[in-house]
Formats: structure tokens, C-alpha cells, sequence
């Protein structure tokens, strides 16, 4: 099991537009081959910083998501809401 988990910095007045995209597609995403689920978490403290938490079956999986049509629909136009670069971690639980 591969947990993926992405931090996304937004401007502040390109959060809502995120939160569009993302609930649009959320569904869709958790239907690709291979994934068990998907989450949106809040920072705490920081507003406009959201994490995604995913959990696939493998590598191979995610990297067939990232290579299909919907994540390139999903992620140019929330890259263009950043203000600062994401940042994407794979992780597994021990």
C-alpha cells in the first residue's frame, strides 16, 4: 500500500477555486485503478495550505493516474493557483 501525500500552497484568493476543482474530481480520482481513497486536510494554522492524502495499491497505480487524462485536467489549472511550488511525499505504513 503506497500513502501519497501532496502540500499544496495556494494564493489566498485562489482558495475557493481550488476547493472547486478538487471536489469536482475528488470521486473521480478515488475511481482510478488501483486507488483506495482520497482526502482533503486543512492546515490548521495556515488557510490557504491543503494537503491531499491518497492511498494506492502500488507505485504502478499511482504512476497510471499520473499519466492519464484527468490528472492532467485535474492538476495545470490547480498548479496555476500556487504560491509556492507542492510538495509530494510516498510513504508506507510499517
Amino acid at each position: 500500500m503506497l500513502i501519497r501525500i501532496v502540500r499544496m500552497t495556494f494564493q489566498e484568493d485562489k482558495v475557493e477555486e481550488f476547493l472547486a476543482i478538487f471536489h469536482a474530481s475528488k470521486h473521480q480520482i478515488a475511481a482510478m485503478p488501483g486507488c483506495h481513497g482520497v482526502e482533503l486536510l486543512q492546515d490548521y494554522h495556515q488557510p490557504n495550505i491543503y494537503h491531499t492524502y491518497s492511498t494506492w495499491e502500488s507505485d504502478q497505480a499511482l504512476n497510471q493516474y499520473r499519466q492519464s487524462t484527468l490528472f492532467g485536467t485535474v492538476w495545470k489549472p490547480t498548479k496555476a493557483l500556487f504560491s509556492a511550488p507542492a510538495q509530494a511525499f510516498s510513504m508506507r505504513k510499517n
